[in-house]
C-alpha cells in the first residue's frame, strides 16, 4: 500500500437502518486506506433510532458528519452527501452495506489504472437467517437476476452499470449528480448519462460489498415492484436503454397471466405455463442453494417467484405519466458548499 493516497469521501444515503448502520459504519472507519477520509451521512425522516445512532457516531468520530435530507429519497439524500463532501473521490455505500477491507483502497487503485469514471462491484448478498439466506441465494444466481456483474460476479471490464461506485467527484459534477426524481434505479440512470457524455464504468469482482437482504416476502416483493417500475422509467426517459434482461420479467407476468386465463376459461393446457415455470425455479434453486440448510433452500423458489413477478408487475404497471414528470424535472445539482461541512 502507498505511503499515502488520495483522501476520499463516503457517502451514505439512510433511512430505517438502525439494525446495520453502527456495522457498516464500522466497515468504512476500518478500511486500510492510507489516505485522508471522511464520511458523510444523509439523514432521511427515519421512525427509528437511525437519528440516534448516527448522532452517536459524529460524537464518537471527527471524521463522521451528518446532513439532512428531508425527504426521505435515496438521490437527494446522496446529492446532499455529495455538496457537503469536499474531497475529490466519492465513495457511494448504502446504510446496510458492509465494505471489504481494502475496498476502498482497491476502488481507487482501479480508478488510476483504468481511467474510469466509475468503479464498483459485487453486490455480495448474505442473510442472517434462513429466509435472507434464500433471497441470497436468488439475488446471486444467473436464475433470479440474469448475466448482471454485480449480483452474479464475471471478469472486469467495461460496464453499463455497477453496484454502488466509486466515482470521480469531476464526473459527478459533469453529469449533475443523481436525479431526484429517480426514487429506484438512481444508479442505472446516473451511469447511463456518464457513458454517454463518453465515460467508462468499469466492473471488476476484487470489490465486494456485503449486502443484508430485505427482511419478509413483503418487504422483497416491494423492492423488485419499485425496480420494475423505475426501470420502465429509465427506458422512457432514455430510448434505446432496453435490453432482453429487462424484457424477461414482464414477458414472464404476462405469458403466466395468459396461461392461467386459457387454462381456466378454454383448456387444461394452459396450466402448463405456470407449471413449467414453477418446475424451472424449482430445478434451478437446486444448485443455487448448495451448501444451505433444507429450510433456506426450501424457500428459494418463494423468493425468485416473488422477485420476477414483482419485478415484471412493476415494469408493466409503471404509468407513463411518472416518466413524463422525471423528464420535465431535470435540472442539474448545485456544486459542494464547504462551509456545509
Amino acid at each position: 500500500m502507498p505511503a499515502q493516497q488520495p483522501p476520499v469521501s463516503v457517502i451514505m444515503p439512510v433511512l430505517n437502518e438502525e439494525h446495520y448502520l453502527r456495522d457498516s459504519v464500522r466497515h468504512i472507519l476500518e478500511q486500510e486506506y492510507a489516505g485522508e477520509m471522511e464520511v458523510v451521512i444523509a439523514l432521511g425522516p427515519s421512525t427509528d433510532r437511525t437519528d440516534e445512532i448516527a448522532a452517536e457516531l459524529v460524537a464518537e468520530d471527527p471524521r463522521v458528519h451528518t446532513v439532512p435530507n428531508p425527504t426521505g429519497r435515496t438521490p437527494a439524500a446522496l446529492n446532499a452527501a455529495i455538496k457537503a463532501s469536499r474531497h475529490p473521490i466519492v465513495v457511494r455505500v448504502d446504510g446496510h452495506g458492509m465494505l471489504s477491507p481494502n475496498y476502498i483502497a482497491t476502488a481507487v487503485r482501479l480508478l488510476e489504472e483504468t481511467g474510469a469514471q466509475n468503479v464498483g462491484g459485487i453486490m455480495h448478498a448474505e442473510g442472517q437467517n434462513s429466509w435472507e439466506e434464500a433471497v441470497a441465494a436468488a439475488m446471486t444466481s444467473k436464475i433470479g437476476v440474469g448475466n448482471a456483474k454485480f449480483h452474479t460476479g464475471g471478469e472486469a471490464g467495461p460496464a453499463e452499470t455497477v453496484y454502488l461506485g466509486v466515482f470521480r467527484r469531476a464526473a459527478l459534477e459533469q453529469a449533475g449528480g443523481y436525479n431526484e426524481e429517480f426514487i429506484r434505479a438512481q444508479d442505472w440512470e446516473l451511469n447511463f448519462r456518464i457513458r454517454e457524455a463518453g465515460g467508462l464504468i468499469w466492473f471488476s469482482p476484487e470489490l465486494k460489498v456485503q449486502y443484508r437482504p430485505r427482511r419478509s416476502v413483503r418487504a422483497l416483493g416491494k423492492q423488485y415492484k419499485d425496480y420494475g417500475r423505475w426501470r420502465h422509467v429509465v427506458a422512457r426517459y432514455h430510448a434505446g436503454s432496453i435490453n432482453v434482461r429487462y424484457l424477461a420479467p414482464p414477458t414472464l407476468v404476462c405469458a403466466i397471466t395468459a396461461g392461467v386465463v386459457v387454462g381456466a376459461a378454454l383448456t387444461p393446457f394452459g396450466f402448463a405455463v405456470p407449471a413449467g415455470y414453477l418446475a424451472a425455479i424449482a430445478l434451478g434453486s437446486v444448485p443455487a442453494g448448495k451448501g444451505l440448510s433444507l429450510k433456506a433452500r426450501a424457500q428459494i423458489p418463494v423468493a425468485l417467484a416473488t422477485m420476477h413477478m414483482c419485478w415484471g408487475y412493476g415494469f408493466l404497471t409503471s404509468p407513463r405519466a411518472l416518466a413524463e414528470k422525471v423528464i420535465a424535472s431535470r435540472r442539474p445539482m448545485a456544486h459542494r458548499d464547504p462551509s456545509q461541512v
